[in-house]
């Protein structure tokens, strides 16, 4: 059985940082690529940023570039998203998900495995 668990969400004044981890289990973690997506209240799910299998690559939605990292230990089969310089329109629910595949997708639906989520709220 597959499982995504993420971690590290909370409350946070605006221009502090979080960490979230993504632990998998159930899938052979060093052959997937890992993203994050966020759903704020009221809107879609939209994609954050996505790293390939080995890590080597990365890509982030504009909103986030420059503030956040994606990165993964493989040997620890987790996923991770430093989030800097949050501001309140960073809030929201956070996902991460798992997709095998090469390219750096950004779509949802090339997503398989999904976690519960983790809730990232950033006050004035």
């Amino acid at each position: 059985q597959v499982q995504l668990v993420e971690s590290g969400g909370g409350l946070v004044q605006a221009g502090e940082s979080l960490r979230l981890s993504c632990t998998a289990s159930g899938i052979t973690f060093n052959s997937y690529r890992m993203g994050w997506f966020r759903q704020a209240p009221g809107k879609e799910r939209e994609f954050v940023a996505v790293i390939n299998s080995s890590g080597g690559r990365t890509s982030y939605s504009d909103s986030v570039k420059g503030r956040f990292t994606i990165s993964r230990v493989n040997a620890k089969k987790t996923v991770y998203l430093q989030m800097n310089s949050l501001k309140q329109e960073d809030t929201a629910v956070y996902y991460c998900a798992a997709s095998l595949g090469i390219s750096l997708v950004t779509t949802q639906s090339e997503y398989k495995y999904w976690g519960q989520g983790t809730q990232v709220t950033v006050s004035a």
